[in-house]
């Protein structure tokens, strides 16, 4: 994930809600492989009421396919925790106000 800096083109913003499971990690991936290797990309899951570890795993598989031009803002910090465990680089990840520390 890249840390948060302007970019030269147009960002992308994917928003979920509810649950994030693995159905719903496995549609962010999909998503990130439909764009351009180049185009920058906002996950927003600040809106996410219920987290799973194997969803956040298995978006730390689609982070470490596409490491540059993601940033990612919601997750918990025993979610960031996780995915430095699996040695993906958390510095594009943003907090929020609204996110609760867990």
């Amino acid at each position: 994930m890249s840390a948060n800096r302007p970019t030269a083109g147009p960002v992308r913003l994917l928003q979920l809600e509810g649950v994030f499971d693995v159905p719903a990690a496995q549609r962010v991936t999909r998503a990130l492989a439909e764009g351009a290797v180049d185009e920058a990309v906002h996950l927003d899951l600040t809106h996410v009421r219920e987290f799973h570890d194997f969803g956040v795993a298995f978006l730390a598989q689609a982070l470490a396919a596409r490491p540059r031009h993601v940033v990612v803002r919601g997750l918990r910090q025993h979610h960031l925790r996780l995915l430095r465990y699996l040695r993906i680089d958390t510095a594009g990840v943003d907090l929020g106000a609204e996110t609760e520390a867990a």
